[in-house]
């Protein structure tokens, strides 16, 4: 029964995907449209099961949703569409390997946490594998909303990706509530109440966000550019029966009279043509009658004096491109963009993959070269006003990353270019290259001008909105005014895509988690072990004072430091003088202070009924009895210590700098002492100190480790670019100027990075804390995991992130 339940479920999350991917009023289905998959999902006991039902889930979703792609693919190739289809479907899990990832990580995260951690992990999963492995159409069920204006407007924070995240957490509410509908009304409420939320912030966003973009824009010089959609297709074809020559000739007459109707009839100051309109390489002609064409080409922008933006061929010494030239009259070719992302398996093949017996079995396949990225090129009228624009070409709009490189670079508009041919009996198909390039002016506020060679040409703006576009077949001219804006820079301008990348974070992190709480587990389950010696440091009230006047001198002075580098000069160190002033003010006071702790030090043991003070030159001993309490130090100077109260009389004259108090205790405990801890939360303190003693690891947290030898490396790396930079080598000081200034160099760019890492381990260590202490408030039971969970991030944080930003901050700057 089961079986057949997990089977009913996989069929109805299907057809409630495929009218979802159909558009219009059913958009509203893509909230809740995995619920029944996932109701069955969460029966399964194993990950065979769950990855089993991924895979029945992934050959589901294509047949619902991309049922017209195996026969467009089969009439494209020739092989039929049942063939091609067929195909399609044995595919299925490789090209929509999120549902697999999905599955999986659903069932490990449900065997260890709650609902919420089950649903992020399952999320993060899908949102990681998206972002892996590409999709050849570069769909997401984000791109579904589509016809909901504001709920869509969300994707200028996380792209349509982050609006998959959205709604895969909604679902995952519906199906929470849905699994504890016996449980009563309070069990449901907090999966509605969150599934609402998220659906209200997101209208509430897009509404705001919507608005701001529809108010009366700032006046900006503006250009009018024509799309010119001719409609003629199928150049092989055409090529059998006429000639090369003769196509060519054709496509251009074609568009020179929808042109000068462009020019004449609706003012346009710029023309754009469809995605390889022009089928030979501009500019390196093979033949002289293509050489001729280029220049007739030329004379007619010449001649109608409007700048010409068209597909074409570009060629050099590694191979030829499909590329976007721009032509301006009377200066000729001003510049081609390349075409990024080719069309796998027609128009190129990867290396690996390429050969005599691929092409014989493929071969319509191309063998065109894929571009160097996003190049930002400028719009001219003739009478001086410029528009900046970014071009894409066909599946370069399908991937965020050019878009949003071409918004940083400066661009005003996306110039999309696109041969949409083959969906030509396939609508379906074209409406979605449409709304997937959509996303791509909403995701970095650029109004979007996109033609094709037979539709859908579309005007697009800074919303995501088609405010026109022409029907498939059609010879049309459409006319769209941009204007020389530059839009405030959306969260996905600034960050990237960073959606994918943040859930294959978060996914990492939470196994990091799990492994580290299976080893706790054990680590927990093991007996307390009481330690034989305990290492003390027994001070008289003057020493005591005397290191703690010193460790606190050490820390005003750093801070001090820290502030004088701030406000005046940034976060490094510039002179010998500031050396100076952290040797004396810093570094002096913190080694009397370690020196003062190395020569009162002493281990503690229990022998025989008497509690034993080890040191040097001198043994003190203390009766068990004698002992009553030990009581923490209200002042943690010169760090953690204990006062201990005897049984008789007032406290002991010396005080125990330590920081294990717990294993003192233990072990005065286990040689027979009745010793309490005395005063309020005085237990609750020698947990926190115990807890963090017992996250030390002295290789990685030792300050020789942490100050020295690790900003040595870092500084080093630094050092040797700046002589680069500086001096034309790596020893190029040295050279001009001697060993001193050399050493000297080397020495402040070592204390600037010492000094930093100083900084940034104090700013760890008050994150940490505070994070622990909250801990503590909310279960006390829990700080010693919370504490080693935390420390092992600042200690990530300071290994791997400080290399890994100085590492960004290099190839940056290259």
């Amino acid at each position: 029964m089961s079986r057949w339940r997990g089977l009913a479920g996989i069929l109805a999350t299907a057809v409630l995907l495929g009218l979802y991917a159909r558009g219009g009023l059913a958009w509203g289905l893509g909230f809740v449209a995995l619920v029944p998959w996932l109701l069955a999902l969460g029966r399964g006991a194993s990950l065979r099961g769950a990855l089993a039902s991924g895979a029945l889930m992934s050959v589901a979703f294509v047949a619902a949703v991309f049922y017209w792609f195996g026969a467009a693919i089969g009439a494209y190739v020739g092989v039929g569409a049942g063939a091609a289809t067929a195909a399609l479907l044995a595919l299925a899990p490789l090209m929509q390997p999120q549902w697999l990832a999905f599955a999986l990580a659903r069932q490990w995260a449900g065997r260890r946490y709650g609902p919420a951690l089950r649903a992020l992990a399952a999320t993060s999963a899908w949102l990681a594998c998206e972002w892996l492995v590409p999709k050849l159409l570069g769909d997401t069920l984000g791109h579904g909303l589509y016809p909901s204006a504001a709920l869509r407007q969300v994707a200028d924070l996380g792209g349509a990706a982050g609006l998959t995240a959205l709604l895969l957490l909604v679902n995952e509410a519906f199906a929470t509530a849905l699994e504890r509908r016996r449980q009563g009304l309070r069990a449901l409420a907090r999966p509605l109440t969150a599934a609402a939320l998220i659906v209200a912030c997101m209208g509430g966003y897009g509404m705001v966000r919507r608005a701001s973009l529809l108010a009366p824009p700032v006046d900006a010089p503006s250009l009018r550019v024509a799309m010119v959609q001719a409609s003629i297709v199928d150049y092989e074809r055409l090529r059998a029966r006429i000639g090369a020559q003769a196509v060519v000739r054709k496509v251009l007459d074609a568009h020179y009279a929808l042109s000068a109707s462009a020019i004449n009839d609706h003012g346009a100051d710029v023309l754009l043509w469809s995605e390889t309109v022009y089928p030979t390489s501009f500019g390196h002609p093979r033949s002289q009658a293509g050489a001729e064409f280029d220049r007739e080409l030329q004379g007619f922008v010449d001649h109608a004096g409007v700048p010409l933006v068209f597909g074409t061929y570009d060629r050099d010494a590694l191979g030829e491109y499909n590329a976007a030239a721009f032509l301006e009259p009377g200066k000729g070719l001003l510049g081609m963009y390349r075409k990024t992302y080719p069309f796998l398996l027609t128009e190129y093949v990867p290396a690996w993959l390429d050969g005599p017996r691929l092409r014989g079995a493929l071969p319509w396949t191309g063998g065109w070269r894929a571009g160097d990225g996003a190049r930002v090129l400028p719009l001219r009228s003739a009478d001086g006003r410029e528009v900046q624009v970014v071009p894409l070409i066909c599946l370069d709009d399908v991937h965020p990353g050019l878009a949003i490189d071409g918004a940083r670079l400066g661009a005003q508009a996306i110039v999309g270019m696109s041969n949409d041919s083959w969906f030509t009996d396939y609508p379906v198909g074209a409406r979605l290259h449409l709304t997937v390039a959509a996303f791509r002016s909403i995701e970095t506020g650029l109004p979007q001008v996109r033609v094709t060679s037979n539709g859908l040409s579309a005007i697009i703006d800074e919303t995501g909105e088609v405010l026109a576009h022409t029907a498939t077949g059609d010879q049309a001219v459409l006319t769209a005014t941009i204007g020389a804006r530059d839009p405030a820079p959306t969260l996905m301008v600034r960050w990237g895509d960073w959606v994918g990348r943040a859930g294959a974070a978060f996914l990492l992190a939470l196994a990091a988690l799990a492994a580290w709480q299976s080893a706790r587990f054990r680590a927990d389950a093991a007996p307390a072990r009481v330690e034989t010696a305990v290492g003390v440091v027994v001070l008289t009230p003057p020493w005591r004072a005397l290191a703690g006047a010193m460790r606190l001198c050490a820390g005003l002075g750093l801070a001090w430091l820290a502030y004088d580098m701030l406000t005046r000069i940034g976060l490094q160190i510039q002179s010998l003088a500031q050396l100076r002033w952290f040797a004396a003010a810093v570094l002096a006071p913190a080694v009397a202070a370690w020196a003062i702790g190395r020569a009162f030090a002493a281990q503690a043991r229990v022998e025989a009924g008497v509690w034993v003070l080890e040191q040097r030159r001198q043994r003190i001993e203390l009766p068990l009895a004698a002992l009553a309490a030990l009581r923490p130090w209200r002042l943690p100077l010169p760090g953690s210590g204990v006062d201990v109260r005897l049984a008789e009389g007032p406290r002991w004259t010396r005080s125990l700098a330590l920081a294990r108090p717990q294993s003192l205790h233990r072990l005065l405990a286990a040689g027979g002492a009745s010793v309490r801890w005395e005063g309020r939360f005085a237990a609750v303190w020698a947990d926190w100190a115990q807890a963090r003693a017992d996250a030390y690891r002295r290789r990685l947290d030792h300050p020789l480790a942490k100050f020295a030898l690790f900003p040595l490396l870092l500084a080093l790396v630094a050092f040797r670019l700046h002589q680069v930079i500086a001096f034309g080598g790596t020893f190029g000081e040295y050279y001009s100027y001697g060993l001193g200034a050399y050493l000297s160099g080397l020495l402040i760019w070592w204390a600037s990075w010492s000094i930093g890492l100083m900084l940034l381990a104090a700013v760890l260590r008050i994150g940490i804390e505070a994070a622990v202490a909250s801990a503590v408030a909310v279960r006390a039971t829990q700080a010693a995991a919370v504490r080693d969970a935390l420390e092992w991030l600042g200690r990530a944080v300071f290994y791997l992130g400080v290399p890994a930003w100085l590492a960004w901050r290099l190839l940056s700057a290259g």
